[in-house]
């Protein structure tokens, strides 16, 4: 009789420690996924978990366009009542846009209006297109609601700030200076300077110009 009860507690205890060991496991393996789940990191803008070291400057005209926004609304914030219209970044020596000026960075000051637009709208900012025609304008190739023409243009808008800037061509690049100025005193509120990197739209090229005259540049091999 008490060998058999002895037997039934040897079987008790043996399966006991079997579940307890296998409840165990169990909790080691949800402590495990918690720790794991707890390390990974949301993504806090699109661009914060790019490493700058990295990236090419080929194609990422976005990216030098996002982070010269983010330096010139650092500690400048939407006001409610407030209209911000972007206008052309130009050559700093001219204050106009030549066709005939081939520098690889031509268009960026086209880019880079439209880039501050997108930029200061998803900041909350109210910018006013003040290139917007009367009436959609349709033509055998195409329709639009956007025009140069001044006689097409709609009546534009009370405007509070503008957001412009200019460029300096180097030889590798282009300084941008991008500024913030009040459209009734004219002071300037917000000011932000980012290098653009020449190849941002086509890669080195073997010909280039440079004060109107022609050179050829090694490639690389």
């Amino acid at each position: 009789m008490n060998s058999m009860i002895k037997n039934d507690a040897y079987a008790f205890l043996k399966n006991s420690g079997s579940r307890l060991a296998k409840v165990m496991s169990c909790a080691a393996l949800c402590v495990g996924l918690l720790v794991g789940c707890s390390t990974l990191e949301e993504p806090k803008g699109q661009f914060s978990q790019i490493d700058t070291s990295e990236v090419t400057a080929l194609g990422n005209v976005e990216y030098h366009t996002y982070m010269l926004a983010n330096e010139l609304f650092a500690d400048v914030g939407p006001a409610r009542q407030s209209r911000y219209a972007v206008v052309g970044f130009v050559p700093a020596d001219t204050m106009k846009y030549s066709a005939d000026h081939q520098h690889p960075l031509m268009l960026l000051g086209h880019q880079l209006e439209q880039g501050m637009i997108t930029e200061a709208t998803k900041r909350g900012f109210s910018t006013q297109e003040f290139k917007l025609s009367n009436d959609i304008i349709v033509s055998n190739e195409s329709d639009r609601v956007l025009t140069r023409n001044i006689d097409q243009l709609s009546n534009i808008e009370r405007v509070d700030f503008y957001i412009t800037g200019t460029m300096v061509y180097q030889e590798s690049g282009a300084v941008v200076n991008a500024r913030i100025i009040n459209a009734r005193n004219k002071n300037i509120v917000a000011a932000a300077t980012r290098f653009f990197p020449a190849e941002l739209f086509w890669r080195e090229e073997q010909v280039t110009t440079r004060n109107g005259k022609l050179y050829r540049t090694e490639g690389t091999r």
